[in-house]
């Protein structure tokens, strides 16, 4: 009988090209390797056509998950392939998925690699391991010495007790190879566990023992769609990689690895219109090879390519490398399975959407305009809001910068790998994405508090769920009843407008939505006496902006509710309140003169009034500060608004005008800069109100702030 451990580190492209020839010249007539044995049997899905890496094999059960990623430059990948190609069996060998999902621990420990880098004088564990392996392309294979170098790592940092435990079901399972008659025997596992498998194995007893009373629980396996993005070390998996598309690279290119690598990152940059040439590429291969001969390396590697990329193709701009880093060195690769995985049903049904609407996912992150008047764009849509509805963000609003109309809908949509772990959890809900998406809301809304409700009503709208949005009105209807909270009820309305506006052009029936929302308004105007009263200068400027939005969702429903006559008639009986806080005394003033509610002359006598000598000049400043909140034009276009403003500015003694320009300054600066030079000009004709008397000013002194004023005032 022969034995080969093949001790390898997991993704490493030197360490698949080892294994694939070690495995040629063994010809085993078995392989174990370290994966979950509940596997055994999707072994064969790897040898489809469909199946194109990176994928993983996940292990599932309704509370819990577990990965094993595998890419094209894995040893267990090829490892796979060679035992299909061959017709090797192959058996999986590590400690049961079950075993691992119901809470089997990690503990922390060493990195072997970095033991093995510091003993041979590199600082970076990365670079020895490149330099030593994954640059190796003939030669000897590097398994005994690596194994013969982890013993004696091991006698000085010895296993941790749930890596002992993963061993002893190693041993288990290559005993009962070894007993089945099996020949020639290759063993492919992390180099860390490669000792543990080598010479005299202990007794099957004490690996008894050790495997004793561990909890088992079913699980369900299956193939999942993974990315190289993922197989990154910064995306939290423990066995990762910081440059999975350079790895690529050095596995699939067999001559001029360096030259063909920069020509892709060439072409990269020049996607993005960036001027890349030729010579460009000649220039950092010689600098790269350079570096490494400096370096005393035996080949260049990915820090040296990426020094040369820096600085030649790139001309030292990072925001270049950091695409040269998320496209070429990760990279965005996702991987496929084949259509016989097994899977479930919302799954299936997820699936099965994407193809019927012609909508694949992938794991580069692109924008797409959806208009709604079209079938196959409005079910994309509907997909994308239900999918976000069960947690799953397959798809990000963004605001629409291309066609006009409430029609049009536009997203940034990217795919990433563990929705396939999120689709599964949320199959508890349902078989389709719709009853999924439609028990879901149920569930949230029988405990969400009013503006959680709220935007629920929205999203069952923008999902084409009118099961759900039933469910959710009433109970939006009876939390609106119990909550006095004036600001959550306010807060309310506006979604609840838009929905009720530009429900039709989802062509959904929102009858029961309209009382709804009028009891709403009804119970904001008879709450919002009393939330005006003591108001504080922070809460102030919190009722000011929902105030706005209120009004403006009124508005929006001038032709659908009769609501705007009785919104007026309340907003009329609060603006003369003597305790009103002038910033929202302000703002009423100016809702109410913008929509007919007072007249010229009544605004002028509430302005004259505040701004008379008796008011403090920091209220009266909150006033116009809430009265020209949203823009300058009303400055530009009324002269005596504008006049009166003037007057009383320049009216302000020196210390109340020192108080009071900060909170001027404020409101002047939310102008648009050609409003605040329009006013500028207005205030500079010759008609425009002059100081009286001119004989005590200094010009001199004058002179000096007028850049000042000019930058203030933006005028050019």
């Amino acid at each position: 009988m022969q034995l080969r451990v093949f001790g390898i580190r997991h993704h490493g492209p030197g360490s698949a090209r080892a294994l694939v020839r070690a495995l040629d010249e063994l010809k085993p007539d078995v392989i174990l390797v370290e994966g979950p044995p509940e596997a055994d049997g999707l072994v064969a899905l790897a040898g489809s056509p469909q199946m194109r890496p990176p994928v993983a094999l996940l292990a599932y059960t309704e509370k819990s998950s577990s990965f094993w990623p595998f890419a094209v430059f894995s040893p267990e990948w090829q490892a796979i392939r060679y035992s299909l190609r061959e017709g090797v069996p192959l058996r999986f060998c590590d400690l049961p998925a079950g075993q691992r999902v119901t809470g089997q621990s990690k503990e922390d420990g060493i990195d072997p690699i970095a033991s093995l880098a510091d003993a041979a004088g590199y600082d970076d564990p990365e670079r020895w391991w490149e330099d030593v392996i994954e640059h190796q392309r003939d030669g000897t294979p590097p398994f005994e010495a690596v194994a013969e170098a982890m013993v004696v790592v091991r006698a000085s940092h010895p296993a941790k007790h749930y890596d002992l435990v993963r061993e002893a079901y190693m041993r288990q399972v290559l005993r009962k190879a070894i007993k089945e008659g099996f020949e020639r025997i290759a063993v492919v596992c992390g180099a860390w566990h490669a000792p543990a498998l080598i010479g005299p194995l202990p007794s099957a007893a004490s690996d008894a023992a050790l495997l004793k009373g561990l909890a088992k629980q079913q699980v369900s396996m299956t193939w999942v769609p993974w990315t190289h993005g993922r197989l990154a070390w910064w995306t939290g998996y423990g066995a990762g990689v910081a440059s999975p598309g350079w790895y690529h690279h050095l596995f699939t290119v067999h001559d001029r690895v360096i030259e063909r690598w920069l020509v892709g990152v060439a072409g990269v940059l020049r996607e993005d219109d960036l001027p890349v040439s030729s010579a460009h590429v000649i220039e950092a291969t010689r600098l790269a090879e350079a570096l490494a001969v400096l370096r005393g390396r035996p080949h260049a590697g990915l820090s040296e390519v990426t020094e040369a990329t820096r600085a030649v193709l790139c001309d030292g701009d990072e925001t270049r490398l950091k695409l040269v880093q998320r496209k070429v060195v990760v990279g965005e690769q996702l991987g496929t399975v084949p259509d016989e995985t097994p899977s479930v049903p919302l799954v299936r049904d997820v699936e099965a959407a994407q193809r019927r609407l012609r909508f694949p996912p992938q794991a580069v992150g692109r924008d797409v305009n959806l208009d709604l008047r079209k079938p196959n764009d409005l079910a994309r849509s509907q997909l994308l809001h239900r999918l976000r509805l069960l947690g799953i963000g397959w798809g990000t609003p963004q605001e629409h910068q291309g066609g006009r109309g409430t029609f049009w809908e536009s997203w940034h949509v990217l795919w990433q790998p563990e929705f396939a772990v999120d689709l599964i959890v949320a199959s508890a809900y349902g078989t389709s994405v719709e009853a999924a998406a439609t028990a879901k809301v149920i569930e949230v809304s029988g405990s969400g508090d009013l503006p959680a409700l709220t935007e629920l009503v929205e999203s069952c709208l923008l999902a084409q769920l009118p099961e759900a949005q039933e469910t959710v009105l009433r109970a939006l209807d009876q939390r609106a009843a119990l909550d006095a909270d004036i600001v959550h009820l306010m807060a309310a309305i506006p979604p609840l407008a838009r929905t009720l506006r530009y429900g039709d052009v989802r062509r959904t029936d929102l009858a029961d939505l309209a009382p709804v929302l009028t009891g709403l308004v009804q119970r904001v105007q008879i709450g919002l006496p009393g939330a005006l009263t003591g108001v504080a200068e922070e809460a102030a400027k919190e009722l000011a902006g929902v105030l706005d939005r209120v009004h403006e969702s009124i508005r929006l429903l001038a032709d659908l509710l009769p609501l705007r006559d009785e919104w007026l008639q309340a907003l009329r009986g609060l603006v003369d309140r003597p305790d009103l806080p002038g910033l929202l005394a302000g703002r009423l003033t100016r809702l109410l003169r913008d929509e007919g509610g007072l007249t010229f002359d009544e605004v002028e006598l509430r302005l004259a009034r505040v701004l008379s000598i008796g008011v403090p000049p920091a209220q009266a400043a909150a006033f116009v500060e809430g009265f020209l909140s949203g823009g300058g034009l009303l400055l530009v276009h009324d002269e005596k608004l504008l006049s009166l403003i003037d007057r009383w500015v320049s009216a302000l003694p020196a210390e109340s005008f020192s108080a009071t320009l900060p909170l001027l300054r404020r409101t002047f600066s939310e102008f648009a800069g050609p409003e605040r030079r329009a006013i500028g000009e207005r205030l500079r004709q010759p008609g425009a109100r002059r100081p009286q008397a001119t004989e005590d000013l200094d010009f001199d002194r004058v002179s000096l702030i007028l850049p000042t004023l000019k930058v203030l005032l933006d005028v050019r």
